[in-house]
């Protein structure tokens, strides 16, 4: 049995936030009953980069968050589609949406209409900048939070300019950030009965990353600058470039330091008693950096990555996606998988990181075809015959 088995979630939300997080609720055994407009579906169907074969082509940003899901369409402005959306909710555990605020109260789908059919519900609503406040109305996108929460401040080479990291990290994280409320809210249920609303902003949930950097600043009334890949309050740990132009990231703690002088043949610089402190080396980061800079240049990278292996000097190799899939280590973790699709074949993908013991370990299935499922849960979740999903369909509901 997997963890969420007997879960059921009616998801509304489209894009990336929340279907990583439904996708990460039903590989761990919630039903996830997609809904998506007629004809179109969810919008990234028609994202970049498509996966092709005979069969056709279908957007690989969708398939990689969606999985294991069941898609119905309904339209959200038509009132027998309405109707649909409070009937499956009815029997749901957990509603979740991402449309703009005040969007669903004009579809009488909003948390207090559906509380009224369903007093369990676990209602979560995921914006930009949330129900409340000046910024309630503002669009925004994965970017856009990134920069107004600080971490497009902290990114990037020093003296440069900002960058935003190589991942939509503010979307990844945000759908992080929805499950573990959905997952808090169904423990509180299962303690009181009682479902909620979860008001969560993506403007909020970068802001809650800062963690580091927001303690430096109340510490030390610090404004964290940029470092590359330095760390503000550690020496060394950052990424060098080695003698074939490869690069490896080193990072240590005092107990590292005189392992590392040993293995780059520093010892008689490095062995100076105040440079066992990071504290000292921190204050001298610009001397310790260019000494091991030097060193660490006459090295090849997997030979130095080797060595401080063989000491216990933490250290890794800056891997390309390619070597991080062709890695041994990733691979006996089984962190690559694929599904077979009716339309482009086998298909890879990117499982769960969970392993359980006492629990059945996640299983992925593929992503559904638009609608694939629309008939098939009218008629079993709601009782409705073949003449009734006629009339549906015929009334552009469905």
């Amino acid at each position: 049995m997997k963890p969420l088995q007997g879960i059921t979630i009616l998801d509304l939300s489209r894009v990336l936030a929340c279907p990583f997080a439904s996708m990460i609720l039903a590989e761990m055994g919630a039903a996830v009953i997609k809904v998506e407009q007629p004809g179109e579906g969810d919008e990234t169907r028609g994202f970049e980069p498509f996966a092709s074969a005979s069969g056709g082509s279908e957007s690989a940003y969708f398939m990689a968050f969606n999985r294991s899901k069941r898609s119905i369409t309904v339209n959200l402005r038509a009132p027998e589609g309405q109707a649909i959306i409070r009937e499956l909710a009815a029997q749901a555990d957990v509603f979740v949406e991402n449309f703009p605020v005040g969007t669903l109260r004009r579809y009488g789908l909003d948390y207090t209409a559906i509380r009224a059919v369903n007093e369990r519900i676990v209602y979560a609503s995921c914006t930009g900048f949330g129900q409340t406040g000046p910024y309630a109305k503002r669009k925004g996108y994965d970017t856009v939070f990134q920069a107004m929460a600080g971490l497009m401040s902290l990114t990037g080479e020093r003296g440069g300019g900002p960058v935003k990291p190589g991942l939509p990290v503010a979307d990844l994280t945000s759908g992080l950030w929805v499950a573990i409320a959905i997952l808090s809210a169904l423990q509180g249920r299962h303690s009181t009965g009682q479902g909620c609303h979860i008001d969560f902003s993506m403007m909020d949930g970068q802001v809650g990353l800062l963690s580091l950097a927001a303690a430096r600043f109340f510490a030390l009334g610090e404004v964290p600058p940029r470092l590359g890949t330095e760390h503000p309050g550690r020496v060394p740990s950052a990424t060098f470039k080695c003698a074939d132009g490869k690069w490896l990231h080193i990072t240590c703690s005092d107990q590292h330091w005189m392992p590392l002088m040993k293995v780059l043949k520093l010892e008689d610089w490095g062995g100076e008693a105040a440079l066992q402190d990071n504290a000292v080396r921190v204050a001298r980061r610009d001397e310790v950096m260019a000494k091991l800079t030097e060193a660490i240049a006459q090295w090849q990278r997997d030979e130095l990555g080797a060595a401080c292996d063989a000491v216990g000097v933490p250290a890794g190799p800056i891997n390309h996606v390619d070597e991080v899939f062709a890695d041994p280590h990733v691979a006996a973790r089984g962190m690559r998988a694929s599904f077979e699709h009716p339309v482009v074949g086998r298909f890879d993908c990117v499982p769960l990181p969970y392993k359980f013991d006492g629990f059945d370990n996640p299983a992925h299935e593929r992503p559904p075809l638009l609608g694939e499922h629309t008939d098939d849960i009218l008629s079993t979740r709601l009782g409705k015959s073949a003449a009734d999903i006629a009339a549906l369909r015929a009334a552009k509901a469905i």
